[in-house]
């Protein structure tokens, strides 16, 4: 019996701490970023069809996508950007079940699902359970500014893009508070995987 856990997070929340101590374990984890990468890649069936609608402008010489002049593009028209994700994200549902059915293939008791707009894109359909990596406000802006080199001003409009954590918190089914350290984080993941007979 296979459970698939939906891990989510914010911004410098500290989700991809979590996702490399469950890869470090040997545990299977499907990342919507890397999926969404490898969807749009020369040859793609999604790749074809931003070229058909958006054309031959956006590619760059060895004829993979220009992410920068794509993005100029859906960055300044709304309509433009819905008609991109209409695109990539059924592409990245499809390679992300596939790969989650493969490993429940393999008998793997655990499937993480490392998804960052699972609440907002509506895909908690696709997990068993969700599970959130949570910071308090304070902490996630210092946290962002470090990693990213951003102002104050620029951190916070970062974070403000996107659904708050305390938001979050109520739809998750288990949360890890990852206000203190990688080892307290650590203890957290494994006492909720143990709670829901995984380990």
């Amino acid at each position: 019996m296979s459970l698939t856990v939906g891990l989510t997070g914010g911004i410098a929340s500290g989700k991809s701490t979590v996702s490399a101590i469950l890869i470090e374990k040997g545990i299977t984890v499907i990342d919507a970023d890397v999926e969404a990468r490898l969807a749009v890649e020369k040859g793609e069936e999604a790749y074809k069809e931003i070229i058909r609608h958006f054309g031959n402008l956006i590619l760059l010489e060895n004829g993979s996508i220009d992410r920068g002049k794509l993005g100029s593009i859906i960055f300044h028209d709304e309509r433009e950007r819905m008609k991109l994700n209409s695109i990539v994200h059924p592409a990245v549902r499809k390679r992300m079940m596939a790969k989650k059915e493969e490993a429940i293939r393999r008998n793997e008791k655990l499937v993480i699902l490392d998804i960052p707009l699972l609440f907002e894109s509506k895909l908690t359909y696709m997990a068993d359970k969700t599970l959130l990596v949570y910071v308090n406000e304070e902490t996630q802006l210092q946290r962002l500014m470090a990693r990213n080199q951003l102002s104050r001003d620029e951190a916070i409009a970062r974070i403000r893009s996107q659904m708050p954590l305390k938001d979050k918190k109520v739809l998750a089914d288990a949360v890890i508070d990852n206000n203190g350290s990688i080892e307290e984080t650590e203890k957290q993941l494994w006492d909720i995987l143990k709670s829901w007979n995984i380990i």
